[in-house]
């Protein structure tokens, strides 16, 4: 027989973060969200605080396309190991508060593939030690050099295990079922979905998502598909963001906050809807959340049937394997090149039609024509 979960207050952080450029220059960012943390659990002290999430590369920040283009080198120069020092930090105010904080988009250095990093969500629990490790999957092919276990997919399972609750991972603590994906992985249904397999109900969602890819109306794309994510899992979904950032090469508002907490029925609870700091406050209630999912009516699980759509995934689409042990990508142009075959395949497939004038040879050749023009105007990094 379960366990009664009692009502309890999450935090939704959301910072000003600064790029920065070495291990050493992460404190300024750490002390920043520590400070938050410790605001929201005592502003709001009726109902307990026992969960804070964090937004993606909170600690470090990221350089992407243009001028202020990262490499491989640049962000090793800032990496940390998990557990480390810096996570230690946060699990001691995670003791001391008895709550759980999930930090997402770690620029992770892992000792089993040395030279590369891994874009890494955690949660550390109230004794103050790493409860739940999970490596971002859906890494964008053009904007981002961090590993995902699918770049390296045969090698990383042999280390770390292939098994679904393995990659997607969702530990059982006494405030409910927590897992957490990391922003791109919400803009299509599978990582969630897996989450959702393996039982999540507070899925925790740092992300550092650009005004460029769909944060404020009208695209509000990173709304509309958290909504979908947190519904069709019936689960909750905290979705923290940049407030704003401190870069030579960003607008202050690149990542212009818009945080939420969604429901379990992807009813919006709390919205931050503008670039600043914020630390949004949210009830949840996990025995609400338990016997919704015991309806049948509407349910988004109770009708899943899943033998029609096996021919979708029987076949990659995005290679797994292309950047094995010892090869990582050194730039954007390198790893976006790949999606050239995948145009290939969705064309072959017929999945896409070419515009007029176009066969669908053509595309990849365009995409090809692109990257060559980018890199010799200065656009992307040739090395």
């Amino acid at each position: 027989m379960s366990k009664r979960v009692e009502l309890y207050t999450a935090l939704v952080i959301q910072p000003e973060v600064f790029v920065v450029k070495t291990r050493a220059d992460i404190q300024k960012n750490l002390d920043r969200v520590c400070n938050l943390i410790h605001f929201g659990v005592g502003y709001f002290w009726e109902v307990p605080v026992r969960l804070a999430v964090l937004p993606e590369y909170c600690l470090q920040g990221v350089g992407t396309p243009g001028k202020g283009e990262s490499g491989i080198a640049d962000q090793m120069a800032k990496a940390v190991t998990i557990p480390g020092p810096e996570i230690d930090q946060l699990g001691a105010i995670a003791k001391q508060y008895d709550m759980y904080i999930c930090g997402g988009g770690v620029v992770e250095e892992v000792p089993e593939f040395p030279g590369r990093w891994f874009n890494t969500n955690f949660i550390v629990g109230p004794t103050g030690d790493v409860v739940l490790k999970y490596h971002k999957w859906h890494i964008p092919a053009y904007i981002g050099l961090g590993t995902s276990p699918h770049d390296l997919f045969d090698a990383y399972c042999q280390k770390f295990g292939g098994d679904i609750k393995t990659l997607f991972p969702v530990v059982d603590t006494p405030i409910g079922k927590l897992g957490t994906m990391t922003c791109h992985d919400g803009c299509t249904p599978e990582v969630a979905r897996a989450l959702g397999y393996n039982g999540v109900e507070v899925l925790c969602h740092p992300a550092a998502l650009q005004e460029v890819e769909g944060v404020s109306e009208p695209w509000d794309f990173w709304m509309f598909t958290r909504r979908a994510r947190a519904h069709d899992n019936m689960c909750y979904l905290l979705g923290s963001n940049w407030g704003k950032v401190n870069y030579d090469f960003y607008p202050k508002a690149f990542c212009p906050g818009h945080s939420f907490a969604i429901d379990y029925t992807g009813l919006v609870l709390r919205h931050v809807p503008y670039p600043e700091e914020q630390v949004l406050a949210v009830p949840i209630d996990i025995e609400a959340l338990r016997m919704h999912r015991t309806h049948a009516a509407h349910n988004c699980w109770v009708d899943l049937r899943t033998e029609g759509f096996k021919q979708i995934y029987e076949k990659p689409l995005y290679p797994p394997n292309r950047f094995p042990p010892g090869k990582p990508p050194r730039t954007l142009a390198e790893k976006v090149s790949i999606c050239k075959e995948v145009f290939d395949e969705l064309y072959r497939r017929g999945t896409f039609t070419p515009p007029a004038g176009y066969g669908p040879e053509d595309i990849s050749k365009l995409l090809q024509e692109r990257i060559e023009y980018a890199q010799a105007t200065g656009r992307l990094r040739k090395t």
